[in-house]
């Protein structure tokens, strides 16, 4: 896979093609990327993927606060593993807004040769958002591609999306996202170096350092699986503020304990997979009372696990 950071970077005869922001790589996203991928094969032509960042919304203020699900590249990762052959992260600015959806298309077409455009059932690009299915159809008429527009995807009776995704982020709701995602959530970081206060009581923990505007669950306490290579542990994660040690905010914070490993991970790249929501974050009246709650965390977790 290629992934390209400009359009002009890119030069090819023969494409099939898909557009959007495809936040997290959900299902429904997933479906579209299949349309391409498998019609790229069937045709023997290139496989593309135009994504963006930032996205429209938060460039045009219909979004405020953004937090992603994935990273720019950890979104090209994804796709590639999907089988797509070039990825291309366009950067988005108020002067692309101003493109009208034909002007838009011709500089795609000029770059990738389209013979195939496919796109969710919502799916809109530029000026006004007036690039919708019909007016691409035309669009295509002209230019000399066809287009395939994709249904929503519906799941326990809720519209696949990054936004419904993102509140269930939001309510801890984590054992529930793999409906949707089509994979466990995992946020990836490098260990960074704490205050040793868990290797002090005895559950030493891994602090995460993440992206800044990486999407994070709901402040609380997690059974999850942490991956470092091509291994993988059970363990306990908190993401909060640590109440019963600050007595003034602080950002909140991610930290795992890894059961039973032994090791140094300062500096290691892991991955932490969420699987549970076990308890919110709470301030208690002495290191003691943590430290068996943890104890007790450790336990629901492994059977939790192993259940599984």
């Amino acid at each position: 896979m290629q992934h390209h950071w400009k359009l002009e970077e890119v030069k090819i005869d023969r494409s099939w093609l898909t557009v959007g922001t495809f936040d997290g790589i959900h299902l429904g996203h997933q479906e579209i990327i299949r349309c391409v991928t498998k019609g790229a094969k069937n045709n023997g032509v290139s496989s593309v993927v135009v994504t963006f960042f930032p996205p429209p919304a938060v460039v045009l203020h219909k979004r405020q606060n953004p937090y992603y699900l994935t990273s720019p590249e950890e979104r090209a990762l994804l796709l590639g593993k999907m089988g797509v052959d070039i990825v291309i992260t366009h950067s988005f600015s108020t002067q692309v807004a101003q493109l009208s959806a034909y002007d838009f298309i011709l500089r795609l077409h000029k770059q990738l040769g389209i013979e195939h455009l496919c796109i969710g059932h919502d799916f809109s690009l530029g000026k006004n958002r007036e690039g919708d299915a019909r007016k691409l159809e035309i669009i295509g008429n002209e230019l000399g591609f066809s287009l395939t527009v994709l249904p929503a995807m519906v799941v326990n009776g809720n519209v696949v999306s990054s936004t419904y995704i993102r509140q269930l982020l939001s309510k801890g709701e984590v054992d529930q996202i793999e409906h949707y995602l089509g994979r466990k959530y995992r946020l990836r970081g490098k260990v960074i170096q704490g205050d040793h206060r868990g290797k002090q009581m005895g559950i030493p923990t891994a602090n995460l350092e993440l992206w800044a505007e990486r999407a994070v669950p709901k402040e609380g306490v997690y059974a999850c699986r942490v991956i470092i290579g091509d291994e993988s542990w059970d363990a306990v994660a908190n993401i909060g503020v640590r109440p019963t040690f600050e007595e003034h905010p602080v950002a909140p914070r991610i930290e795992a304990h890894l059961i039973n490993f032994e090791g140094d991970l300062y500096g290691s790249d892991i991955e932490v997979e969420f699987l549970f929501r076990l308890r919110d974050e709470r301030k208690f009246s002495s290191a003691k009372d943590l430290v068996d709650q943890v104890h007790q965390d450790i336990k629901t977790t492994q059977v939790l696990l192993n259940g599984r």
